[in-house]
C-alpha cells in the first residue's frame, strides 16, 4: 500500500500530461493534413518540376542568372516594391498618426474610409484607376482643361500606375499596424519630452518615432511581401507593357506552355519572401512583433 500510494502523485500528471498531449495533436491533426495536402505537397511538386522540366538538372535556374529578359523582370518587380512600400509607409505613418489623434466619433469614420478599399474587389479598383488615369480620363481631362498640359500624360500602361495602383490597395496593410503600434504610446510621452525643452520636431524624432518601431516593421514586412506576389492590379495597369514577376509566372504557364522555366520563377519568388522575413527577423523579434509576451 505504502508503495502504491507513493508512486501514485507521480504517475498520475503523467498520465494526465500524455492525455493532454494527445488531445492537443488530435486537435490539430485535421489542420495539419490540409497544410501537407494543399500548401506543402503543391510547393514541392511546383519545386520538382523546375529541376525536372523540360529536363533534368539545373538548367531553368542558369538561365535565370544569364537571361536579361528574366533579370529585367525581377528588378522591374523589386524596383516597384520598393517604391510602393516606401510611398505606402509614409502615408499609411500620416493616415495612422491623424486616426490616434482624432476624437473617437471622428476616428470610427476614419477608420471605415481607411477599411472600405478592403471590401471592394481588386478588380473593380484597377479598373477605376484605368478610368481615371487613360489619356482620356479623368485626371488627364482636368489638366488639359486647366491648361497645365498640352497633351495627355502618360500615367498608365507603365510603372507609374502600377505604383499608384499597388500604393491604393497597400494603404490599409500598413495603416492598421501602425496604429496598433501607436495607440500604445503613453500620449504624455511627448508632451513630457517638449516640457523639457525638446521641439516639436525633436520630440517626434527622438521619442515618437523609435516607439512605433515595430508597427514600421510590420508595415514594412506586410507590404512589401505582398507587393512581390502581387498580379491583378500590375496586369491591369501595366497593359502587358511591364511585367512583374507574378504575371511573367502566368505567361510561362498558362500561355507559353514553359513549365520550367515558370515554376523555377515561382520557386524564386518564395525563396525571395523567405529572405524578406529572414533579414527583418534578424532586425527585430517577430514574437514580439506580434504580440508574444514571451
Amino acid at each position: 500500500m505504502t508503495t502504491l500510494a507513493a508512486t501514485l502523485p507521480r504517475t498520475a500528471p503523467r498520465t494526465r500530461l500524455l492525455g493532454a498531449s494527445l488531445s492537443w495533436w488530435l486537435l490539430i491533426a485535421p489542420a495539419a493534413i490540409l497544410m501537407l495536402a494543399f500548401y506543402a505537397f503543391p510547393l514541392a511538386e511546383v519545386l520538382w518540376i523546375s529541376f525536372t522540366e523540360p529536363e533534368p538538372g539545373l538548367a531553368n535556374y542558369q538561365r535565370l542568372l544569364a537571361s536579361p529578359a528574366l533579370q529585367r523582370v525581377w528588378m522591374t518587380t523589386l524596383r516597384i516594391c520598393v517604391i510602393t512600400t516606401a510611398i505606402t509607409l509614409v502615408a499609411g505613418y500620416v493616415v495612422a498618426y491623424a486616426l490616434v489623434s482624432a476624437p473617437p466619433r471622428l476616428q470610427r469614420w476614419m477608420f471605415v474610409c481607411v477599411l472600405l478599399p478592403l471590401w471592394i474587389s481588386v478588380l473593380v479598383r484597377a479598373f477605376a484607376w484605368v478610368t481615371l488615369l487613360r489619356s482620356q480620363g479623368v485626371v488627364n481631362q482636368a489638366l488639359l482643361g486647366l491648361g497645365l498640359i498640352d497633351q495627355p500624360l502618360r500615367l498608365i500602361w507603365n510603372e507609374f500606375g502600377i505604383a499608384v495602383g499597388m500604393v491604393h490597395y497597400m494603404i490599409p496593410y500598413a495603416v492598421l499596424p501602425l496604429y496598433a503600434s501607436m495607440r500604445d504610446i503613453d500620449p504624455r510621452l511627448v508632451p513630457a519630452a517638449r516640457g523639457l525643452g525638446a521641439t516639436r520636431l525633436e520630440a517626434f524624432r527622438r521619442v515618437f518615432l523609435p516607439l512605433t518601431k515595430p508597427g514600421i516593421v510590420a508595415a514594412t514586412v506586410l507590404v512589401f511581401i505582398f507587393s512581390l506576389g502581387f498580379y491583378v492590379t500590375p496586369a491591369i495597369l501595366g497593359g502587358g507593357r511591364t511585367l512583374m514577376v507574378a504575371e511573367y509566372i502566368k505567361l510561362q504557364i498558362l500561355d507559353l506552355i514553359r513549365w520550367g522555366v515558370g515554376t523555377m520563377m515561382a520557386s524564386t519568388l518564395l525563396a525571395a519572401v523567405v529572405l524578406v522575413l529572414a533579414i527583418f527577423a534578424r532586425i527585430v523579434d517577430f514574437r514580439r512583433l506580434f504580440g508574444s509576451r514571451h
